[in-house]
This record gives C-alpha cells, structure tokens and sequence, in this order.
C-alpha cells in the first residue's frame, strides 16, 4: 500500500503501513487488554488495601461536607455543591480518578449538566513528572540514552494528562517529533485505583440520588474498558493508522492524522509527528487567516459518521485538545488513544439510531438502542415512549411556567432510571463526540443552517452509501429522508421553520435557563 493521503503532505517520513509490527499485533494486544477489564473491575467483599481507606475517607469527607451544607438546598444547587466535592476530592486522590473525571466532563447531554460542569475544570490540573522521570523512562522503553536518539529534547512538556505527557523533540536525523511518554507505574496504579472505585461506588450509589441517576457502578466499567487500551501505545499507534485508512478510503483531505514512527514506538513510549496549528477554539484566529470555519466543523462532521457508520472506527476522544486547525484550513486530529469500534452488527443498529432520527421514527432509535445494550431486552418500548417525551416534549420549553419545566426535568429522570437505562462503551464515545461537535458548530459556525446542514449530509450518504448499507446491513435507503419537523420538535423550536442555527439555539437554551433561574428564585 502507497503512504496513505490522510497524512500530511509534508511529512518527515513515510511510513508504509503494511510493514509496521505494532499494527498488525494490535489484535492481540488489544484482547489482552480487555481481558485485563474484569479482574480489575470486580468487587471485593474487603477494601483493596490502604488507599482504598484513604480514597474512602476522602469521598466520604466530601459527602459529609455536601450533606451539612448544600444538601438541603434547591436541587441544582444541592447537585452542584456535592459535584464540586466530589471533584475536589478525585483532583486529591491523583491521576486515574482525573482521568474519570475527564470522561464525565466530555458527557455532555448524558450526565447531569452540573456534574459535567464542576468536572470540567479537571481537564488541565494534572501535574507532569520531572524530566528525570521523562528521561528514565524514554531511555528504559529504547533501550538506549535520550541523545542517541533525539539532538534536542524539550525539558517542559507542551502537554500534561493523566496517562501520559507529550514533548517535542527532533531527531538525530534531523526531524521535529512530537513524543508522548507514560507516567512511570501508571498501569499499576490505574489498576489499584479502579479496584477501589469498584469497591466504593455501590455505597455513593446507595446514598446519593445523584449517583443512581448517574449509574456510577456502569461508568467506571465503560472507563475501565477505555483505560486499559490507552495503557498501550502501540495500541494508539495502531489506531492512528485505522484512521488514517478510512479517511483515505473515503477520499477525505481535509482530516489529517500524524504519523507514528515506524521504529520508535513501545508500550510506554510514541514517536510521532509533529503537527502544528491553530487551537480548536480560537475562532477569531483562524477567521483572520482566511481558513473557513463551516468547512472546518462539516468536515469533522462527516468524517465521524463515516468512520462510524460504514467503516466501524472513529476517534472516540474529540475536544478542543485533541484538535488542531492547520493554517490550509486542514483539521489534525491528535491522541487517538481512545478508539471507538463497532463491529458489522453493532453499525447496522448505530446506523438505524441515526436514520431513525432524521426520519422522526423514534421507536426504532429506542429499538435501535436496545438491540447496543443501551436498554434491556425485555424493556416495554411502548410504555417508554409514553413516559419519556422522546417524539415531543409533554411541555413547550418556551412557553411553560418554571415549575412545569421542574417536574418535566423530574418525570423524565424518574422514568429513565425506571426502565434501567445503561449506555454502552461505543455509544457514550459517540454521543461524547457528538455534544462536543454540537459546541463547535455553536463557536465556529453560529449562524450555520442546521437544517440545510443535516439535509446535505443525509443526501451525501444515501447516494454515496445506499447500496452498500441496503446490502450489507439490511437497512431500507429510503429511511434516508431527513426530516426537518422532528429535529425542530425535538428542541422546542416551530416545526415549519425554514432555518434553524446554533445561534438561535443557544437563545432557545438561556430563556430555558432564565426560567428554571426566576424558579430557584421564587
């Protein structure tokens, strides 16, 4: 196979994917991982160890301070303040239970907004190892001193994470890297700590109305099976290039994905690319550099579904710091750590979610996600749709009295812990990915026409996918018709309207919130 045209055009080498070891042992690395998931998940009578007290001491301080103070309060606030503890306690409690509180910040539309919020101020508050440690464990993973390998080795990382920290480098050949190096005794210490999140999160759960709505139990499963990958960087390597092959396949050259290195690639260690350009969220930069920001978020977009739909592999970690808008208007899409993937089965029931949902049908989005695991087998469907206002809201969000807006945020809550909803690893990655594209539409494109957007895209694959999804998975292409009337429905906009952007959205959203604030009030 010729170098893929997903890479950038200027690389400093060229890397023939055929020939790299790491890709083709993923397989196997990979089931080795997930194989690692249930002894790490599984629940002991006894504390794992004296962190375990220690971890239990330190949430159990948080809830005690929640209970004496905010717990009596409204229930935002209440929900707010025992976030904002919780929190403060995993930022004690070090980098594994950072790293869940990333993930709970990116799930946006899935967790309740004041978890996300109080989470997300976690995504930059890790601290990086000495470069000592950098250099021991650069030196222990090749086999052989910093210098033989790298002329130049920045000694402050241009990024800090739980797992790992990324530095830029050049090679003694002459190239400019970008190399990403584990925190040493990471893996021993993700596994520890999962053990005591297993062991502690029955008790939240059984205490705090908020853990139950949240599933904790099932989050930090779905996070377990995620962490366990991202411990392997030959596993990331090889994602790298499952990107890259299906941004090739489809003709794409507006996504790009750095190069790994074909040779200085370990379990601890990644040599890739550097890649370089704009933040993801400076709009104003790039809008004064000519790079056209509507192409930017419909590229993103369309790659997604692709990657999703019809190919089964798709980044499972966008946000603002896994991106970057080159200055040809090209997005590099970084740190493939996280991956997404679904198998032929599990593509023809995500693709019926989607289809389902331009078309209004929405007993087939829940039959859809049943058949993930999303609800359970035996689920009355019909009883759901009666309590959950899925087709349309039992109340007009623009219209209704704040407190008919509090019992409809309580109703709906209710009714889908009562039918025991539980998302899958696939489906919280995707719709992660979909809420953070949803906030780069409203800050690159505000004034967007969604309907015409969603219009295009659903036009885009049923000519250019039709056939295949008709034969391979069994679906009808005429439930490829976007309908415009059930997206305005669905987020309380006229269901004749012309247009709908982001931007008045997002003016739909505070008078929401203007309303549900003149109700704390009274």
């Amino acid at each position: 196979m010729a170098e893929l045209q997903s890479f950038s055009n200027d690389g400093p080498w060229v890397l023939d994917v055929d020939t790299v070891a790491w890709r083709f042992d993923a397989l196997r690395l990979r089931a080795i991982a997930q194989d690692r998931v249930p002894a790490w998940t599984k629940r002991r009578w006894f504390p794992p160890g004296i962190r375990a007290i220690k971890a239990g001491a330190i949430l159990g301080w948080a809830v005690a301070g929640w209970a004496l103070t905010d717990r009596r309060r409204d229930r935002s606030t209440s929900r707010a303040g025992l976030s904002r503890r919780v929190r403060d306690g995993f930022v004690r409690l070090g980098p594994t239970y950072i790293k869940l509180g990333q993930i709970i910040s990116a799930a946006q539309g899935i967790l309740p907004q004041e978890l996300v919020d109080a989470f997300s101020t976690l995504r930059d508050r890790v601290p990086a190892e000495t470069f000592d440690h950098v250099r021991s464990q650069v030196e222990a993973e090749l086999g052989r001193p910093l210098e033989a390998v790298f002329s130049q080795f920045d000694r402050v990382p241009v990024a800090a994470a739980s797992i790992a920290q990324v530095h830029f480098a050049t090679l003694q050949t002459g190239e400019e890297v970008a190399v990403k190096v584990q925190r040493p005794k990471i893996a021993r210490r993700v596994e520890h700590d999962l053990k005591i999140m297993v062991w502690i999160a029955p008790f939240l759960a059984r205490r705090i109305e908020l853990m139950k709505i949240v599933n904790l139990p099932a989050i930090i499963e779905v996070f377990a099976e995620t962490i366990v990958e991202e411990l392997d960087f030959r596993l990331e390597a090889a994602n790298m290039v499952d990107v890259a092959i299906v941004l090739d396949t489809t003709g794409h050259n507006n996504v790009v994905v750095p190069r790994p290195h074909p040779t200085l690639v370990t379990e601890r260690l990644l040599v890739m690319e550097r890649l370089t350009g704009f933040a993801f969220d400076d709009r104003e930069a790039m809008v004064a550099a000519g790079v056209d920001t509507t192409s930017v978020v419909r590229a993103l977009m369309v790659s997604l579904l692709e990657g999703t739909l019809i190919y089964g592999v798709f980044h499972g970690d966008l946000h603002p710091g896994n991106l970057l808008v080159r200055a040809d208007g090209t997005v590099g899409l970084l740190d493939h750590g996280i991956t997404g993937r679904l198998s032929e089965r599990e593509r023809g029931l995500f693709l019926k979610v989607i289809l389902a949902s331009f078309a209004g049908d929405h007993r087939g989005v829940l039959e859809g996600y049943q058949g993930l695991g999303a609800l359970p087998a035996d689920a009355d469907l019909d009883q759901f749709l009666l309590e959950i206002p899925i087709a349309a809201p039992n109340v007009d969000p623009t219209t209704a009295r704040p407190d008919e807006l509090m019992d409809e945020m309580r109703r709906v809550t209710k009714a889908m812990v009562a039918h025991g909803l539980k998302v899958p690893k696939e489906v919280v990655l995707y719709m992660k990915d979909i809420m953070f594209l949803d906030a780069a539409i409203a800050n690159l494109a505000p004034d967007l026409n969604l309907l015409a957007e969603f219009a295009f895209i659903s036009a885009y694959f049923a000519s250019t996918y039709g056939e295949t999804i008709s034969k391979q998975l069994g679906i009808d292409p005429a439930m490829m018709t976007f309908d415009p009337s059930a997206l305005l429905t669905a987020v309380g906009m006229d269901p004749e309207a012309e247009a709908l952007t982001p931007r008045q959205i997002r003016a739909q959203r505070e008078e929401v919130s203007a309303k549900l604030q003149d109700r704390k009030k009274g």
